[in-house]
């Protein structure tokens, strides 16, 4: 495989800004576009106001604080508690789809380290299909985001959804199951082929053995150890000799493999914040921090969000956006409202993202999705056009005038076509487009069929019937933009 070196060559050093790099309007949507699911033109002129340190500190201690999101009365039903299981269930993982949708467009840093460790600790919905144990998961990735791993890595293997999905729940004394054990190490703390061996996988799975019934004997409870499945016998894990059970793996494992697990996760933090191409010096000193704070993970984050390295114009607008981070971060920066009847609108977005390779629920293995340049091909980049243009029709056929009014706001309601067009494009650009010629081109889209005199007289401005079909014919336009698929 081929190993990408980053071009950011910035430090881990605070961000202090000067004459020559200011802190501004762009470095303020990087900070919610990759923290966040963007952010309307009104938060970001708050934004510019705190300090980079202050910005950074309010929206880490606000994930801290968040709520995880609200458990719906099924969260922890067994089998006995459904009359018709298969039409209840669905209709339960179909709500927390849409529900779940929504939360993205209602933004939080909170929310995008969820759906972060969950492409790390990957499960899959189809493999165990039961709405209750997608609840439970959900709500675990939300419980751990800005915790203790080794709390989290110790949570995520004794969850009925994990249990299942990597074979946990067949691991017994009298027939071992080595899924999970060689996941915990080559995908979630270790990474691949990286201070483990075979035998220790081996002897891993025996000490993870025990977590085969449901609790109460009821299907459908979460899943509880069992001593009578259990294998008491003597194991050698890591060079260590014991009769070790679950919680002995986790206490050897990050005993014994600190200084690899702070590298391998800290790179993978960098690679979704920064850039898919790593800069191993500053995975080096993230690595160093999360070890210092005992794996907590705020910490890092803390030192990653502040630093230069994360504002440098090399980090800025290079990063691709998946399925969901398009039309999140496109929905709740634009702020117009949409039509959500009966779910259709947020039905329309998980079915778009669906197609465009990003099932929320439903990674394409356990290696999760490898993000950046796998989301765009010649068959997604035109579903992505086109779901952009639909989800523009929503807010079109609820309310015209949104469209006038949002032009006028980022414009200061001017009555030069080119300032509107720049004003609009800039505010969905994470940079810059690369030629004057490119705003040329948007110039004569939004002014569309309006005479030329009626621009060059002064006649034409944004109170005219016709300005807001102009914004949506330049919204279509921008939305095909290669810069509009960066963020």
């Amino acid at each position: 495989m081929e190993i990408l070196t980053s071009c950011n060559l910035a430090s881990i050093s605070p961000y202090e800004p000067s004459d020559t790099n200011p802190w501004d309007i762009q470095k303020v949507k990087h900070v919610y576009r990759r923290l966040d699911y963007g952010a309307t033109d009104a938060t970001l002129n708050i934004g510019v106001l705190s300090t980079p340190s202050e910005l950074i500190d309010t929206l880490i201690q606000e994930a801290i604080d968040k709520p995880n999101p609200s458990q719906p009365e099924w969260a922890f039903w067994n089998l006995n508690n459904y009359t018709d299981f298969n039409e209840e269930n669905n209709g339960q993982i179909s709500d927390w789809y849409s529900q779940t949708s929504i939360d993205f467009i209602s933004g939080s840093l909170k929310n995008r380290l969820a759906f972060f460790w969950f492409n790390h600790f990957v499960t899959q919905l189809e493999v165990y299909f039961y709405a209750p144990y997608l609840y439970q998961y959900w709500d675990l990735m939300h419980t751990h985001a800005l915790g203790n791993f080794r709390d989290f890595v110790s949570a995520v293997g004794k969850s009925s959804a994990m249990l299942l999905f990597l074979n946990g729940f067949e691991n017994t004394n009298n027939s071992p199951n080595e899924n999970y054990a060689r996941e915990l190490y080559e995908l979630f703390t270790l990474g691949e082929n990286n201070g483990y061996t075979q035998m220790d996988i081996e002897e891993t799975s025996r000490a993870l053995t025990g977590y085969n019934h449901f609790g109460g004997g009821v299907t459908g409870n979460p899943i509880t150890f069992d001593d009578s499945t259990f294998d008491d016998s003597l194991k050698i894990i890591f060079e260590q000799e014991g009769t070790w059970g679950y919680d002995d793996v986790i206490t050897i494992l990050f005993e014994q493999k600190a200084d690899l697990i702070a590298p391998f996760i800290c790179e993978k933090l960098y690679n979704y914040f920064v850039s898919p191409d790593t800069n191993q010096d500053i995975v080096n000193e993230m690595a160093a921090t999360f070890l210092a704070n005992d794996f907590e993970i705020a910490p890092v984050l803390t030192q990653l969000f502040k630093s230069e390295h994360f504002y440098d114009i090399d980090a800025i607008g290079h990063v691709i956006k998946s399925p969901y981070d398009l039309t999140s971060t496109f929905i709740r920066e634009i702020g117009l409202q949409y039509d959500n009847t009966d779910n259709q609108f947020s039905n329309f977005i998980i079915y778009l993202n669906d197609i465009t390779g990003q099932d929320i629920f439903q990674p394409p293995d356990v290696a999760g999705w490898q993000r950046n340049r796998d989301w765009i091909n010649s068959s997604t980049i035109s579903g992505r056009w086109e779901g952009i243009r639909i989800i523009l029709y929503n807010f079109w056929n609820l309310d015209q005038e949104q469209f006038r009014n949002f032009a006028i706001n980022l414009s200061g309601d001017s009555n030069d076509p080119a300032l509107i067009t720049r004003s609009i494009i800039d505010f969905f650009m994470s940079r810059s487009l690369h030629t004057e010629t490119d705003y040329d081109i948007a110039t004569t889209v939004f002014r569309w069929e309006i005479p030329d005199n009626y621009y060059d007289d002064g006649i034409w401005n944004l109170g005219w019937d016709s300005a807001p079909y102009q914004v949506l014919l330049l919204m279509f336009h921008i939305s095909t933009m290669p810069e509009f698929q960066l963020k």
